[in-house]
């Protein structure tokens, strides 16, 4: 499956990265079991520890303290001791059996938790991880942390069977598991207390990246020093991520040309939707069971506000992770016509930061469907209300499945840039399947 979208020898380093993941997540209680005396935080706890170490009091202002003499703080890369796993492990609870305001906000209308909100907390808490990694042991004491966190990109999120509740406990626990210069990966669980015991909800790859104190270039970051034979397992994969993520930028549909298999399949399309009448051939034909993809997407215009924000006054990424996926279930639910299951997030990027006041555009397009999955990509989008302009800045892609697949009807694109997109959904679904296989 695979080699037929990227070659033998991408496939290869796909199924090694693979592999390599399914070592590292057997390996993860070794960390966690390492890493036990770390404190555990509430993730209220979390994001005000993160304000304190910014320096930044709580509060809206419009014009945030400059942070300009931090640049004098900031160190090379030489200064920075390596760090272990062990260093950034560390957990948080999302006391919802305990707090009924909480269980308001995480709960939807069937007692499950909004899996949205726990994408928020989940960026959020990848952030909390590298702070916990980074070691700056020539920044004087009292002086805020001379460096920014950003979200880069999500690299993939696959869930488990367990029904998540929003009444009961949930706790996130992460580390830091492969770094560039100043990059740094961060691997995040999600579980929940289920009779008696954390039961597993989801694994979560996060990249995020390190810039200076007024966000304006990138900062080095501390290297790992893997402590154990396991680390360097889990090291290894992450970099095998960082091949594999290379891989799927330079194949992009966006970039290159289809590939033979997908222009043959272009033209079956092209022959299934086109008269046979030559007098006819201008008109379009939509197959039995089909639904056109332009007549496929749900969107909505949201204004951004001060609650959204980081602490450079940009929209939080976990916040348009959040909006990006409601919609996009909103999309599947009103496709199938059924309440549709997450299966997997992937390939979230993100190109552009979002001012706070910025209207956003989050447009959820099914853009290739599969037996009963249906494959959606969201697009965001920021619009000036004064210059009528539109600008891209996030892109995300999740893949649904219906309970029944006769309620699934295949999606055909009608347009060549329709086309472009059904190819790179088939691409993402294809291998989110043959990479879980």
């Amino acid at each position: 499956m695979l080699a037929s979208l990227f070659g033998a020898r991408e496939c290869r380093a796909l199924l090694r990265a693979r592999n390599l993941m399914q070592m590292a997540t057997k390996m993860y209680s070794h960390i966690k079991k390492s890493a036990a005396s770390n404190k555990s935080f509430t993730m209220a706890e979390v994001k005000m520890e993160m304000l304190k170490r910014f320096g930044i009091e709580p509060g809206y202002t419009q014009h945030p303290k400059s942070r300009d003499y931090l640049l004098a703080y900031q160190p090379k890369l030489e200064e920075l001791p390596a760090r272990t796993m062990q260093d950034s492990f560390t957990s948080a609870i999302i006391p919802l059996s305990s707090n009924p305001v909480l269980q308001d906000m995480y709960i939807n209308y069937t007692g499950s938790v909004r899996f949205g909100r726990l994408l928020e907390d989940m960026d959020f808490f990848a952030a909390w991880c590298c702070h916990k990694h980074l070691k700056l042991p020539n920044l004087p004491e009292g002086v805020p942390l001379p460096l920014s966190i950003v979200t880069i990109l999500v690299d993939r999120i696959d869930f488990s069977d367990v029904q998540a509740s929003g009444t009961q406990d949930i706790r996130l626990s992460g580390h830091v598991s492969w770094v560039g210069t100043s990059s740094m990966e961060v691997v995040v669980w999600l579980e929940q207390m289920v009779e008696e015991k954390y039961q597993k909800i989801t694994r979560a790859l996060f990249l995020m990246g390190a810039r200076n104190a007024t966000n304006t270039a990138s900062a080095p970051v501390n290297p790992i020093q893997p402590a154990n034979e396991e680390e360097k397992v889990i090291l290894a994969s992450g970099a095998d991520r960082k091949k594999q993520r290379q891989i799927l930028n330079a194949q992009s549909v966006f970039k290159l040309e289809p590939n033979a298999q997908e222009e043959s399949l272009m033209y079956e399309l092209y022959k299934r939707t086109t008269a046979r009448n030559t007098l006819e051939l201008n008109k379009r034909i939509l197959p039995p069971n089909c639904r056109w993809m332009e007549d496929s997407f749900q969107m909505s215009t949201i204004p951004s506000f001060p609650e959204h924000r980081n602490n450079h006054n940009r929209v939080f990424g976990g916040f348009l992770m959040r909006s990006a996926l409601e919609i996009s279930w909103a999309a599947a639910f009103l496709y199938c016509k059924s309440r549709p299951k997450l299966e997997h997030i992937s390939d979230i990027s993100f190109e552009k930061p979002v001012s706070v006041d910025s209207f956003i555009r989050m447009t959820a397009y099914v853009v290739y469907t599969k037996m009963n999955c249906v494959q959606i990509m969201a697009v965001a989008d920021v619009l000036d209300p004064e210059t009528g302009s539109q600008v891209t800045t996030s892109a995300f892609n999740y893949t649904f499945s219906a309970p029944d697949a006769a309620s699934v009807a295949e999606v055909i694109p009608r347009t060549y840039n329709e086309t472009m997109w059904y190819i790179h959904g088939r691409r993402i679904f294809n291998a989110n399947r043959a990479l879980k296989s």
